[in-house]
């Protein structure tokens, strides 16, 4: 068997042929009357117009017979088998589709018709090479099946396919589709926010200061202004500044970056959509959120229940809420209700559960809810009644000021939407924030930094209002039921080779 490089130089002897031909394998211009698709939806009309047509593609597939040579073609919207016979298409045209393979993009001029196998086909009358190809592709074994072509041996090399997508989405089409569906839903999710009065901006991506999230930023420097800047990991303090500055509804669909472990919900670059809306609070939250779930399933998707991790979550029904203490409860045995700071620090020291440091007793209750009860929440729930400690951008509970009005959607065991009613009282939010400031300084990585001109903001005055946070990629994974982010990330960040 030939090696892989013995094909590449059969490859270029052809192109090289081609030139010697007179025929620029690379031209500038192409004609394509129609699209595959199109002519494959009415096929006996298109046979008896024998209109001239003009199909543009690429080559997955090619044979020859002496004067005669078959191929599929194949675009975005469908595939067509060619038939070139040399005495339709000319001697010195003919010459010129011997030296095509696999893997060309070329143009068919020709008129539709059936073989005598019965395969739908267009019959040369010319044929043009648009661009030649110099590796040649991975090999699929296909067959029909009903009347479906089949793909049974899939390119499926994972690694592989995350690093070169291109061969992935070109080699198995249900892939390149789940990238559609994304575009669809993006799409979506802009009209549903329009539709209700929100405008799309854009907030700085490098950042003089990060926060709005508890994580770890990537670092960069600014040569001109010799200062170090920092990817976003969140986009909440500059849309919050928006509202300060008149705008009533705002959102953004856009890159955040965090540096930290990657697993299959997490990559360092994802996409995020943030949502902040004046005069209304966690309950208006709720609604939308619910309600934009509700319609990229109806409008978008057409379908209210998805295979998602194994469990079969029901869109259809209205999502359940409940709190943190009746879960922790529920789930795990322990009524957190009288639980003071040693007694829960007891409980979750008996458990080997890693104590953060500084942790109060807020922190340790969430670190139960995650470590018992977060796996358990199959179908869409709303957990409320944050502890006030681990939510510094929150306003407290009314008559609870140990809880912050605050939501996470879950749903198979994952975290989908993060929402507050937004703190407004300048004053409290920098107490908050210089409490973060002293956990960052015991070295807590992930704790949010003083953000001074944004306190500053703050000051002008900022009306009530709710936030709210939803991570794209792991809604596109459940409306797409895939179970990696990187199934749904065109390039996901991978480990040097």
């Amino acid at each position: 068997m030939q090696k892989p490089n013995q094909f590449i130089q059969l490859r270029l002897q052809k192109l090289a042929r081609l030139r010697e031909l007179g025929v620029d394998p690379y031209p500038i211009e192409s004609h394509r009357s129609h699209k595959i698709g199109e002519i494959l939806e009415d096929k006996d009309e298109w046979i008896a117009q024998q209109t001239q047509l003009s199909l543009c593609g690429r080559l997955v597939a090619m044979r020859r017979q002496g004067k005669l040579g078959f191929g599929n073609l194949e675009d975005d919207s469908g595939r067509v088998q060619i038939y070139v016979q040399r005495d339709l298409v000319g001697e010195d045209n003919y010459e010129i589709f011997k030296l095509f393979d696999a893997g060309d993009f070329v143009q068919i001029r020709g008129t539709m018709f059936y073989t005598q196998s019965g395969e739908y086909s267009i019959k040369a009358t010319e044929v043009t090479m648009l661009s030649k190809n110099i590796r040649p592709l991975p090999a699929v074994k296909e067959k029909m099946e009903d009347g479906r072509l089949i793909r049974y041996d899939e390119f499926s090399d994972i690694e592989l396919r995350y690093r070169k997508r291109y061969l992935d989405l070109l080699l198995n089409p249900s892939h390149r589709q789940v990238f559609l569906w994304r575009s669809r839903i993006i799409s979506g999710i802009r009209s549903f926010l329009d539709a209700r009065g929100f405008v799309e901006v854009e907030t700085p991506i490098l950042q003089p200061l990060y926060g709005g999230a508890n994580a770890r930023p990537f670092i960069t420097h600014h040569n001109t202004l010799d200062v170090d800047l920092y990817l976003r990991i969140a986009t909440e303090l500059y849309l919050k500044r928006l509202i300060v500055g008149g705008f009533e509804r705002v959102y953004e669909l856009g890159k955040d970056f965090r540096n930290e472990g990657m697993d299959r919900t997490h990559n360092p670059e994802f996409t995020m959509l943030e949502l902040y809306q004046a005069y209304t609070d966690l309950r208006g939250m709720m609604e939308i959120t619910e309600a934009l779930f509700h319609y990229i399933a109806d409008e978008v998707m057409h379908k209210s229940v998805y295979r998602f991790r194994g469990y079969d979550i029901d869109l259809k029904q209205p999502f359940r809420v409940a709190t943190m203490t009746e879960l922790v409860k529920e789930h795990a045995g322990i009524d957190r209700s009288d639980m003071d700071y040693d007694r829960a620090l007891a409980f979750c020291t008996q458990r080997e559960l890693e104590i953060p440091e500084g942790a109060g007793v807020g922190r340790l209750i969430a670190l139960l809810f995650d470590e018992y009860v977060e796996e358990k929440l199959i179908q869409p729930t709303f957990v409320v009644d944050y502890p006030k400690e681990i939510s510094p951008l929150a306003k407290a509970m009314p008559g609870n000021p140990l809880l912050a009005d605050r939501f996470e959607l879950f749903m198979a065991g994952y975290e989908f939407g993060n929402s507050f009613s937004e703190l407004n009282d300048p004053v409290d939010q920098r107490t908050r924030l210089e409490a973060q400031a002293a956990l960052k300084a015991m070295g807590d990585d992930e704790a949010q930094v003083v953000d001074e001109d944004f306190l500053e903001a703050l000051e002008y005055g900022m009306p009530p209002m709710g936030g709210l946070g939803i991570g794209m990629d792991r809604m596109v994974m459940l409306f797409t039921e895939n179970d990696s982010i990187k199934e749904v990330i065109l390039w996901p960040q991978m480990r040097p080779e």
